[in-house]
Formats: structure tokens, C-alpha cells, sequence
């Protein structure tokens, strides 16, 4: 892994999506990488090995909703958030958001606790804290009254939304990370609940030639 050139192009990525990332910050999403490549040989916390492919598809992808979220914040008024990220696995994207902003509540829910056994280390090691990890069950969650409930490739709509819904705050929303459009999700969402689908917003990853969006989801 060279830092340097990594440095130079999470700067590079950092700008292209309108994120004011600090040195520090660069620094702190470096440390991550580092550490989650050298626990990957022991715990399995990614299916991805390669160091460049983390780099994009893990650290890339996590960023690029940072500018929605500020954008959400800004709407709302608010400089402080709290943010649960649901089946967060090695911290993504809950470690990159409390990165990107100190005013952010990060809150890492996983069922794995050798993962968030991870993220926990990760926010002493890095410093963070506003980052936090619970190694539960979401369904069995005390309800955190979230301003934003997100999962990045955590489940399928109806599912996210069945056994999240109980942690988004009065006026908080759910934002799902996928793929591709997931048009039979939101037919299945529509159908089997009282959620539906706000807006999909197109992502653009710096450096990922594949298809990414959000989606924004709210309640009937």
C-alpha cells in the first residue's frame, strides 16, 4: 500500500465530491485502512483483500453520501446528527461519516461482535469520538430516535425498513446505499408497507465504474 499515492488520491476524491476532507481526516481514513487490511487476515471483516479495492470500494463508496447527508442536515437546520448505520460489518460507511464530521453521532450496529469488536478499537485508535459500536441485534436495539438510519448493502428495503423503523426519530429518515435502481425492492416495499421511496439519487464514485445510488425512504 503506498500512502503517498493513496493520500493523493483520497484528496482527489474528496474533492471531486465536494467533501472538505482535512490532512487529519486523510490520515484518520488511512490509519482505517490500514488496520482493517491488517484484522482482515485474522477476523474476515471484508470479503475484499486487495488494499486499491478497499480503498474505492470501501473508503469511495462510504464518502459519497457525505455530501447528501450535510445536504439533509442543512434542510433541517442542524450541525448535530445522530446517525445509526445498520449491519455496519467493519464500520462502513459509520466510520468514514464520523470522519468527515465531528459534529456527527456515528452509531456502528452490528450482530457480528468480532466486527464491532473492530470498530470499537477504531474509535480509540483513531480518536473518534463520536464514533460508536453495539454489538446487538437491531430488532433488539433500545430505539435511538435517529435523525438518519442508513445500510450500505445491508438488506433488502422491506427488510431494512421492518427492522429499523423503530429507530428513526420524529423527524429522521431512512437512507439505503445500493447498487442498481432496485426498482423489484421498491415495488416489494410499496406493497408489503406504509414506507415508500422519497427519491433515488444517482452517486458518482471517484474511480468505480459501476452503478451506485441512494435512497431515500419515508413514511406514509
Amino acid at each position: 500500500m503506498d500512502i503517498e499515492s493513496f493520500r493523493q488520491r483520497l484528496r482527489q476524491a474528496a474533492q471531486a465530491l465536494g467533501v472538505q476532507l482535512q490532512g487529519d481526516h486523510i490520515d484518520t481514513l488511512l490509519t482505517y485502512l490500514q488496520q482493517m487490511q491488517r484484522w482482515n487476515k485474522t477476523y474476515n471483516l471484508t470479503a475484499l483483500r486487495d488494499p486499491e479495492l478497499m480503498l474505492v470500494q470501501h473508503i469511495f463508496d462510504s464518502l459519497s453520501v457525505v455530501p447528501s447527508i450535510q445536504a439533509i442536515a442543512a434542510a433541517q437546520g442542524k450541525t448535530e446528527l445522530k446517525i445509526v448505520d445498520v449491519g455496519s460489518g467493519g464500520g462502513l460507511p459509520g466510520v468514514v461519516l464520523a470522519t468527515s464530521c465531528s459534529t456527527w453521532n456515528v452509531h456502528c450496529i452490528d450482530a457480528v461482535e468480532k466486527k464491532m469488536a473492530f470498530v470499537r478499537q477504531m474509535s480509540a485508535v483513531l480518536g473518534l469520538s463520536n464514533l460508536q459500536a453495539h454489538h446487538v441485534r437491531i430488532e433488539k436495539a433500545e430505539p435511538f430516535q435517529a435523525d438518519i438510519v442508513i445500510s450500505r448493502a445491508f438488506a433488502s428495503l422491506v427488510d431494512f425498513v421492518n427492522l429499523s423503523e423503530r429507530h428513526v426519530g420524529a423527524t429522521g429518515q431512512i437512507l439505503a446505499m445500493k447498487a442498481k435502481h432496485p426498482t423489484d425492492e421498491v415495488a416489494e416495499l410499496e406493497e408489503k408497507t406504509n414506507w415508500r421511496v422519497d427519491r433515488i439519487e444517482e452517486l458518482t464514485v471517484p474511480e468505480l465504474q459501476a452503478d451506485r445510488c441512494l435512497v431515500y425512504l419515508k413514511k406514509r
